[in-house]
């Protein structure tokens, strides 16, 4: 009987193995499966929006079967993404722009854009400037200024560039994209922001506290620090901790 019994719990968990683990249903958070790393899924009032931080700089975003990527460059399985709708780019620098990357992920009819300076050195895409709204694909558009205030760093993304960060519409969630910027003013002003993508590196951008104190400004319901250089993402959670309205998530963006 002992012996039988055994038999029948070996070949259970046999089974079990060669099942593989339960499909998990949508969930709004991140999961860290290889094939898609760091995706988490948001219910929207036109369906469900996925979100893919990439890397770094780069995110994914898939809304109502079209593909729409931010800043698509690094390192990355590029090769296993699917091809892009549509790419925003916020400005010209090489984490940034990276028209190796673009050439990878682009297919006939893919929409790119850009602000003035990036579309110049890049050879290619459509000019959208701070302040501009439009229609892009499935999903609305606002162009927001991204800048440095502090005057140390004023070298890196002058406000003279005009540079962007992105406000992107999907049902009814506005997803938040700054780019390489500080706290800016128009940052702080930004109202019904669903998720947020904040950077937190020096010298280029800001330090997680500085962060900190713009989501406390303007309340995304989500919040995740990228552009991370060598600084903690769980920071920005800490000082945070205080701000229950706020989900801040911490993923490790190489």
């Amino acid at each position: 009987m002992k012996t039988r019994l055994c038999s029948l719990v070996a070949l259970a968990l046999a089974t079990a193995a060669l099942a593989g683990p339960r499909a998990a249903g949508p969930s709004s958070r991140p999961t860290s499966a290889p094939a898609e790393r760091n995706v988490a899924v948001e219910k929207t009032s036109e369906g469900d929006l996925t979100v893919q931080p990439i890397n770094h700089s780069a995110i994914r975003f898939a809304f109502k079967g079209k593909q729409y990527y931010v800043d698509p460059s690094g390192k990355a399985e590029w090769d296993k993404m699917p091809k892009a709708d549509v790419i925003l780019i916020t400005h010209e620098h090489h984490d940034h722009l990276d028209p190796g990357v673009i050439a990878r992920i682009k297919k006939e009819g893919t929409l790119i854009h850009a602000n003035a300076s990036t579309v110049k050195k890049a050879g290619f895409g459509q000019v959208i400037e701070a302040g501009t709204k439009k229609k892009v694909a499935d999903i609305g558009v606002e162009a927001v200024p991204a800048y440095n205030i502090n005057p140390a760093r004023r070298r890196y993304h002058p406000r003279e560039r005009k540079d962007n960060g992105y406000v992107l519409t999907f049902g009814d969630k506005r997803v938040y994209v700054a780019g390489d910027t500080e706290g800016t003013p128009e940052m702080r002003a930004l109202k019904d922001i669903a998720i947020a993508f904040l950077p937190i590196n020096l010298p280029y951008t800001m330090p997680p506290a500085e962060a900190a104190d713009a989501a406390r400004a303007f309340q995304p319901k989500v919040l995740y620090p990228y552009h991370q250089g060598e600084f903690d993402p769980a920071e920005v959670k800490k000082l945070l901790a205080g701000e229950k309205a706020i989900e801040v998530r911490v993923l490790a963006l190489p």
